[in-house]
């Protein structure tokens, strides 16, 4: 019988490895893992065997709270429409798009249909990104960081949105990031439908001069208004949807230079970010990443190796 004295001494760096091994499993939501029962001191030894092989390192697809920053870009390759999907449409030219959106920006300003309403702003936040993108975010509105800096998607929420974007195998700067109302509401209030209403064809412009292959809106005011529906956010997400511009904007806005009659665009919604953080459960984040998936099989877009976990509810902030 062995005593206390006796026991092998395992060393620290072995300790610390299991427990982050321990660690990414959990996060990995794996919640039991067997044991070998301990061999008897009095067994005779066991004969000597070959060395096995060293195990080969499985490919890791990105996991529901591994939004990582260090990933390797993602082979894009044409994008598999389902069946009877409409072909995207053609693209204008980068500088002539990004002329038009800045149009688009100096014409909202003009207007400045948040006049109507009660804001607590400093910038318009207009969005930002590739103004021919394949892939659009859409979120509702800007918070205090945003109104800040004059960019979308900036402070804690934006911080995950660009984890999320990176573990699809994209940078930031390859996508076109907007919000429905593109001032601030007082105390961050969830835009109201009539709020909404009044930006909406801004943003419906917007979309019209990126001409994205999908849409992923992010949370409830967003998802409603691009798809005019009162679904709920559970009834909306991991299912795809389409965004059809009104008849009237299409036909005669700047943007829609080349655009068909009934051109529409895919839509997947998710929950927004910031509802993740305040519910960063292992649940909530694979209904996100299902979500994102799809967006990126809808774009033909290969999954990626993440190398670490660099999200955990502790590193929120």
């Amino acid at each position: 019988m062995l005593t206390d004295m006796s026991r092998p001494t395992i060393p620290e760096p072995v300790l610390r490895a299991a427990r982050q091994n321990a660690r990414t499993l959990q996060l990995l939501g794996v919640d039991f893992v067997p044991l070998r029962a301990p061999r008897a001191v009095d067994a005779a030894p066991a004969a000597p065997v070959a060395p096995a092989p060293p195990a080969l390192s499985p490919q890791i697809e990105p996991k529901p709270g591994l939004f990582s920053s260090e990933v390797a870009p993602a082979e894009v390759r044409p994008a598999a429409a389902p069946a009877g999907a409409p072909a995207a449409a053609a693209k204008l030219p980068r500088e002539h798009a990004a002329a038009l959106l800045d149009e688009l920006r100096q014409r909202y300003e003009r207007d400045a249909p948040h006049a109507r309403f009660v804001t607590d702003h400093h910038n318009i936040v207009f969005g930002e990104g590739d103004p021919c993108a394949r892939l659009m975010f859409v979120g509702e509105a800007p918070g205090a960081e945003e109104d800040r800096t004059g960019r979308p998607f900036v402070g804690r929420a934006g911080q995950l949105l660009d984890k999320m974007i990176n573990a699809m195998g994209l940078e930031r700067g390859q996508v076109y990031i907007a919000n429905v109302l593109k001032t601030r509401p007082p105390g961050n209030a969830t835009p109201t439908s009539d709020e909404c209403a009044a930006c909406a064809p801004y943003l419906y412009e917007q979309i019209m001069i990126v001409r994205p292959e999908v849409i992923v809106t992010l949370g409830l005011p967003a998802s409603r208004t691009l798809l005019n529906t009162m679904e709920s956010m559970g009834a909306l997400r991991g299912r795809w949807w389409t965004f059809r511009p009104p008849a009237a904007l299409l036909a005669g806005a700047p943007g829609a230079q080349g655009l068909r009659p009934g051109w529409t665009v895919p839509v997947m919604p998710t929950y927004h970010p910031a509802f993740l953080l305040r519910s960063y459960t292992t649940e909530n984040r694979q209904k996100v990443w299902a979500d994102l998936r799809q967006a990126m099989e809808r774009l033909g877009a290969s999954p990626v190796r993440v190398e670490t976990a660099t999200m955990s509810p502790g590193e929120e902030g």
